[in-house]
């Protein structure tokens, strides 16, 4: 068992994403997982991410607050609990339409280029 307490998450910053703080989790360390990792993103009010895409796919899960999907052109509001995969080069836009905090787990493959061993 690999254990990391919250209070050791280390933040990173995140490509092309405003108005956010996001904390690693679980990746990118002796001991933790091998497949993917997992990211804890807090968006302020109107924080968010894209237009972009990425070469693989990635899961998002509200834990609290609501997140605004967009892929062509279609809106979809993710509430607490509501989870989405945005698959491998779908270009998506997320924001933060509410005064209130969304929090939110993102699960993501590691890049074939940063496996760990």
């Amino acid at each position: 068992m690999h254990l990391k307490r919250f209070a050791d998450a280390q933040t990173y910053d995140a490509p092309n994403h405003w108005g956010v703080t996001g904390l690693r989790l679980q990746g990118f360390e002796d001991g933790g997982p091998k497949n993917q990792w997992i990211g804890f993103s807090q968006f302020l009010p109107g924080g968010g991410a894209g237009p972009d895409s990425t070469p693989f796919e990635k899961v998002y899960v509200v834990l609290e607050g609501e997140m605004t999907v967009e892929i062509d052109d279609v809106q979809t509001v993710l509430r607490a609990m509501d989870s989405c995969t945005i698959p491998a080069n779908e270009v998506r836009k997320i924001e933060n339409q509410t005064n209130h905090i969304c929090k939110m787990l993102v699960v993501i493959p590691y890049p074939d280029t940063q496996q760990p061993e």
